[in-house]
């Protein structure tokens, strides 16, 4: 007995060392890949509003000079209009990321206008909600076109910039979507899987020529895009319980501390991080037990709004109820006015 306590002892004093080993290793290594981001040019594609916005806000207050792009040019002015309130370097460009043409475009003006890209933020995104049976296979492909191929045209197209001059940082905004199922959101966790997978890879590959890939899994994040995203189906029921869960406190994000955190990443060139507790534990739980954790999601679903017509689809804007007007949803409304996404 004294000798099996004995050998149980070693190994767990090593395991602990090991960890502890591991835990310095990760420290010094994120202590040397740490710039500074005074001067630094920094493009971020949807950042007009939301998340896109606040980052911008973020990467400003560090001292970077920043570019943001989106498809709306009244969205922009505002933004630009904001961000120059507060002593940012800025400078906005209209583009259509489903168009790779006008990527090519958007990063050689950028380019012209700011001088090389130190950073990419792949940031631009949208969402369809609904129950799968009422999706189109036009659906799942905008959805695609927006969330996964236009962050992988612009990241190959400043790529090889990077690699010219030996440095790069490129940040891929997934979500915990992409790292376990969620009902109702079939189009959208299909995009970010292939995201989340693409990112990964690209990390791996581009280390050795001085380009850090980091991937950004969000779980439920304050930033007022509900209004914004699309609804299929039962568009009220489905508005509802999407942009409830969205400003919920205690499961939901700030959008500035989402930005926080993100900017930290980028910094430092960390490979991978999940924003709020349920996401790290939803992802944790789905790599550990994923057939016991697609079970549950299944029981969920029933909980969800049945599938119904309209097959057609609504902005979130178009979808209010009484209680997504109520009192219970005050923190999105508040992140709405706060994040430019109210329509003027």
């Amino acid at each position: 007995m004294n000798q099996r306590s004995s050998v149980t002892g070693k190994i767990v004093n090593a395991s602990l060392i090991g960890m502890g080993a591991l835990w310095l290793g990760k420290r010094v290594l994120r202590k040397q890949r740490r710039i500074e981001l005074e001067g630094r040019t920094v493009l971020i594609t949807g950042g007009s509003r939301g998340l896109g916005f606040a980052l911008a806000r973020e990467f400003a207050s560090r001292g970077a000079q920043i570019a943001i792009c989106a498809r709306d040019e009244i969205e922009l002015s505002r933004a630009e209009e904001d961000l120059r309130a507060r002593g940012a370097n800025v400078h906005v460009f209209t583009c259509d990321l489903r168009d790779p043409k006008q990527i090519n475009e958007l990063i050689e003006k950028v380019e012209s206008a700011c001088g090389p890209i130190d950073l990419l933020i792949n940031n631009a995104g949208t969402i369809v909600v609904g129950p799968a049976q009422v999706m189109t296979l036009e659906d799942f492909r905008e959805t695609m076109e927006v969330n996964f191929w236009s962050a992988v045209e612009t990241s190959l197209a400043v790529v090889p910039r990077m690699t010219q001059r030996g440095f790069g940082r490129i940040v891929n905004v997934g979500s915990v979507g992409g790292k376990m199922p969620v009902p109702h959101l079939a189009a959208y966790c299909a995009s970010k899987f292939a995201l989340v997978g693409f990112s990964s890879a690209m990390r791996a590959e581009l280390a050795k020529d001085g380009i850090l890939v980091t991937t950004v899994n969000p779980g439920l994040m304050r930033t007022g895009s509900p209004r914004n995203a699309f609804f299929k189906g039962n568009q009220e029921a489905e508005y509802a319980w999407f942009s409830i869960s969205d400003a919920l406190p205690g499961i939901s994000m700030s959008a500035d501390s989402a930005a926080r955190r993100i900017v930290d990443a980028a910094i430092h060139g960390d490979a991978e991080v999940a924003l709020g507790w349920p996401a790290k534990i939803g992802a944790t739980f789905y790599g550990l037990f994923p057939n016991l954790q697609v079970e549950m999601a299944a029981l969920a679903n029933r909980l969800f709004p049945r599938a119904s017509e309209p097959a057609d689809k609504k902005p979130g804007r178009e979808s209010e109820s009484w209680i997504t007007r109520s009192f219970v949803r005050h923190l999105g409304h508040r992140a709405e006015e706060n994040y430019n996404q109210l329509n003027r």
